[in-house]
């Protein structure tokens, strides 16, 4: 029955009436649909995301590191303590030599691995890889040249000394060699930047894995110097580098004195190798981290070559650092052999020289001879005489980068 006092539609009226029903209900769908559609990709993305699906971008690791590979006697010692006097630094020397020590019946090349390995848990601040090569209770004393690193001898490794000092071995050994060995760890996470030098690389390949480590951010620096001064600084280390010679040239254990220059010639090798690999064959993951230093044009413009490499670490240079480099390069006293493995005040022109003076030409010649193809790829002038290698005017050190620093341009503080 119908409503009272209210006729029902009819006619056309009542047929547009129902479509315009119809045309609304059709809209209120597709608006249903699409929200629906909305929804449903949201549910979807956030479900793919959870599980891990989605390739989800790197996050930058905390820390810089950088290694500095080098040779022995090639300023590398020099250059480690560049990075170690920095406050922003944690600075260990050759933690390799604990794994050479170990394990010296090997070869250098049978060891590669286990370095690598080492190098890869120091640089992530995990020294628990040092229980195999030091397994009874130690102090900060029992790591291989410890005291050389100021983040060693200053707080919170060692009480004595600030962050920012300039530290010295000889009072860093008498003040904090008893702390434990547990300050290396604490300390080395409360730096920016982790900073080794090592000597017992041969193989830029051998790296490769930790350059393609997403939890590291590894730069090199390639530290070299010529043959002929690293045979003149060797000779001042023979008994020292008798048990690495070893190794170099895999006698099972028997140490050896490198007269006939056969360890030089390895190491002249793995320079070449290092360098062309990383110059003329270089992977896509080397691009911008790999940096040539060459240690002559290091002692003769310094600071240019100290800033190139701090920029290359993301480094400032500091007014204190910058007194300090001048001081320790521009001393009075040529090197004495009792210092061969210390760094102290000298005429680092004068010292990177010496070997012209020193080394018979037969020497020289036989070194030449050795190591022509890294003499030549470095940058190096063979010399034809005795005449020419003791004429110092004539510059054995070919051009590479020039600088128009002057060290009257910084206010010495």
């Amino acid at each position: 029955m119908a409503a009272a006092g209210r006729p029902r539609p009819s006619g056309p009226f009542q047929w547009r009436s129902a479509a315009a029903g119809m045309a609304r209900l059709r809209i209120s769908s597709t608006t249903v649909a699409v929200l629906l559609a909305i929804q449903t990709g949201l549910l979807l993305f956030m479900y793919v995301q959870h599980s891990g699906f989605m390739a989800q971008p790197e996050e930058k690791p905390a820390q810089t590191h950088v290694l500095i590979l080098s040779s022995w006697r090639s300023g590398s010692s020099f250059v480690g303590q560049l990075f170690s006097q920095h406050p922003d630094v944690f600075y260990l020397m050759e933690p390799a030599w604990h794994v050479w020590v170990t394990m010296y019946q090997n070869s250098a090349k049978v060891l590669h691995m286990a370095v690598r390995d080492l190098v890869r848990s120091v640089f992530k601040c995990d020294m628990s890889v040092f229980d195999a090569y030091m397994p009874w209770q130690r102090n900060l004393s029992d790591l291989f040249q410890w005291a050389v690193s100021r983040a060693l001898c200053t707080d919170p490794a060692c009480e004595y000394f600030q962050r920012t000092d300039i530290t010295s071995e000889s009072a860093c050994k008498t003040l904090c060699g008893k702390y434990p060995f547990s300050k290396v760890e604490t300390a080395c996470h409360t730096y920016s930047h982790v900073v080794l030098k090592e000597v017992r690389f041969f193989d830029l390949r051998v790296l490769y894995p930790l350059l393609n480590d997403p939890s590291l951010n590894l730069k090199i620096i390639h530290l070299v110097r010529d043959p002929r001064a690293v045979v003149k600084s060797r000779e001042q280390s023979v008994k020292a580098l008798a048990r690495d010679n070893g190794i170099v040239l895999s006698t099972n254990g028997t140490k050896v004195d490198d007269t006939q220059y056969k360890v030089l010639q390895e190491i002249c090798r793995s320079h070449v190798q290092i360098y062309e690999t990383a110059t003329l064959k270089a992977p896509s993951f080397l691009k911008d981290r790999y940096l040539l230093i060459r240690f002559e044009d290091l002692v003769r413009d310094p600071l240019p070559e100290i800033a190139a490499m701090y920029k290359f670490a993301n480094l400032q240079l500091t007014p204190k650092l910058e007194n300090w480099i001048y001081n320790i390069t521009h001393g009075q006293g040529a090197s004495k052999k009792k210092e061969a493995f210390q760094i102290t005040s000298r005429n680092a022109v004068n010292v990177s020289q010496a070997w012209r003076n020193v080394l018979s030409f037969q020497k020289v010649q036989r070194v030449q001879e050795v190591c022509k193809g890294a003499i030549n790829i470095l940058g190096y002038q063979l010399v034809d005489s005795e005449r020419e290698q003791k004429d110092l005017s004539l510059d054995l050190v070919l051009s590479h980068r020039r600088s128009q620093f002057s060290w009257a341009s910084f206010s010495q503080n």
